[in-house]
């Protein structure tokens, strides 16, 4: 009984690590994102900053504008890689910006 409790044990244990390791599938959204809006913006207030272009999300089933913004690199000559919705099966997926 307890050979069987500890096996149990262990398994629940590696599928809660594996969950964390592989973390959660994104969230799939029924409806087509608006496309992108046209965003006027003015020259860096520093060199070492990089304009994050703005970005529909959805919030309550509303789609929402977040609006573009400078921010400075993290390192000498990192690049800023946009965020995009991707068309999945059943919707579509949204993919964070980062810093590559």
């Amino acid at each position: 009984m307890k050979r069987k409790m500890a096996i149990i044990g262990s398994l629940i244990a590696l599928g809660g690590i594996a969950i964390l390791l592989l973390g959660c599938p994104p969230p799939v959204v029924g409806l087509r994102p608006p496309e992108p809006r046209v965003e006027v913006y003015g020259p860096p207030p520093h060199p070492d900053h990089v304009w994050i272009p703005g970005y529909w999300k959805q919030r309550g089933g509303e789609w929402d504008w977040a609006p573009g913004y400078w921010a400075k690199r993290p390192r000498p000559h990192a690049v800023w890689v946009p965020g995009n919705w991707e068309p999945r099966r059943g919707g579509w997926v949204w993919h964070r910006g980062h810093w590559k």
